[in-house]
Order: structure tokens, then C-alpha cells, then sequence
């Protein structure tokens, strides 16, 4: 009995130093099992974008896009205050900066492959996704492989023109130039959501695609140019 009370103290106390290790070295982002890091996770294996309107407010604020992403990795999330219900999901996330609590909003569209980063304003219960105008593309989900390119012989002529070979090269290119047209998505579309994007190329093409989530992945079926690139008849 002694001794299994001596071996009980010592897995205590390991447990315990575990348990300091992950809430203050390394901020809680180990324990996906937490409500926040679940939502956080959420959010981070999506694209997060933001219009450029509040792209603006942000910069007015001080925000750099990394302080927003930052956002969350160690800001807080106020259930209390959140939208868990609904489409899409809105959730207040907290952070310091510069000595300061500043609060923005991330939203989570049903079945779309983006994530949405506002600045509050309003009701957070009637907060909606962004249907007008364009915005950028803060931050990628860290996945070798999130585009998914089809098979059919017109996508891959039209990859072989504008040399977008390999689905890394076009996350290459949506990380360094990538938009997203709000007013021609549908994040409500059925049975997908759709999400308008653009981007150009290296050689300087600016290339449009409608984009779907496919099985964790961004799916293309074609490019949208105004030249065809000789790839009409396919």
C-alpha cells in the first residue's frame, strides 16, 4: 500500500509539471482538447482572409496582418460573447497589444474552405460574411498539399500555358498575390459554397478560378481568362 501510494505521489507530480509545461510554456496551444484551441484550429486549418476595408482598419489600429494571425495562436476566446450557432459561426477572440486589449471577430462559413477576420462592429449575433469588394489572404492552413487539381484535359492545358504545373506552385502564387472576390462568392451556395479568387501567375497573368472544399481540400476544375489559351476546344 505504501508503495503504491509513493508511485501515486510521483505520477502526480509529473502530471502536474506536465500541465505547467503546456498552459504556460507553451500557451495552451497543445491541448487541442480546450473549447478556445479547438475553435482556434478550426480557424487555422482554413484560409483566413479579410476584407479590404478592414484590412484598412486594422493598419489604423496599429495591426499588422502577423498581429492578427498571432490572434490565434495566444488571444483569448469569450464564448460569452461568441455567435456558436448559426452560419456562419462568429467568434471574439481578445489579445494585448501595445498594452492595450483589442477584440476582433473571426467568423466560420458551414462548408467553405475560408475563415473570415472583422473588426467589431455592431452586433456580433447579425454579423454576416463579407458579400461586397475584394479582400486579401492572411494566412494558409499548414498543409503540404490543400490544392486539389482536376483531372480533366482543358484545367490541365490551361496549367501547361500558364505554367501552374503542380498544385504547390499555385499556393505559391495565392500566398504572394492571392484575393478574394466577395461579391461573385457564395458562401451559402448549395451544395457547396463557393469562394471566388484571384491571383497571377509569374508570368504575370492574373488568373480567376471558382473554388470549392473538397475533402480538405481547395478544388480548381478551370481557370477563368479572358484568353482561352488555345484550350477552348477541350
Amino acid at each position: 500500500m505504501k508503495n503504491f501510494l509513493r508511485r501515486l505521489k510521483f505520477y502526480g507530480f509529473g502530471f502536474g509539471i506536465g500541465i505547467i509545461f503546456v498552459f504556460f510554456f507553451f500557451q495552451n496551444r497543445g491541448c487541442t482538447w480546450l473549447p478556445s484551441n479547438r475553435v482556434k484550429n478550426t480557424i487555422l486549418g482554413r484560409v483566413l482572409v479579410t476584407s479590404d476595408k478592414d484590412k484598412q482598419l486594422f493598419y489604423s489600429k496599429g495591426l499588422t496582418e502577423d498581429e492578427v494571425v498571432a490572434f490565434l495562436n495566444d488571444g483569448d476566446v469569450d464564448f460569452g460573447k461568441s455567435k456558436k450557432e448559426g452560419n456562419p459561426q462568429v467568434y471574439s477572440i481578445t489579445k494585448e497589444v501595445n498594452g492595450k486589449d483589442i477584440e476582433l471577430w473571426f467568423t466560420i462559413p458551414a462548408d467553405a474552405y475560408i475563415a473570415e477576420v472583422k473588426y467589431p462592429k455592431g452586433s456580433i449575433f447579425a454579423t454576416k460574411n463579407t458579400t461586397e469588394g475584394m479582400g486579401s489572404m492572411l494566412h494558409f492552413p499548414n498543409v503540404e498539399s490543400i490544392v486539389y487539381l482536376d483531372s480533366n484535359k482543358r484545367l490541365t492545358c490551361q496549367q501547361d500555358k500558364l505554367g501552374l504545373i503542380s498544385p504547390k506552385e499555385i499556393v505559391k502564387r495565392m500566398k504572394k498575390t492571392g484575393k478574394i472576390d466577395f461579391s461573385k462568392s457564395k458562401l451559402k451556395a448549395q451544395p457547396q459554397p463557393k469562394q471566388y479568387i484571384l491571383f497571377t501567375t509569374k508570368k504575370g497573368v492574373e488568373v480567376a478560378a471558382e473554388t470549392y472544399w473538397y475533402q480538405e481540400h481547395i478544388q480548381f476544375t478551370e481557370f477563368l481568362l479572358k484568353d482561352t489559351l488555345d484550350c477552348g476546344s477541350y
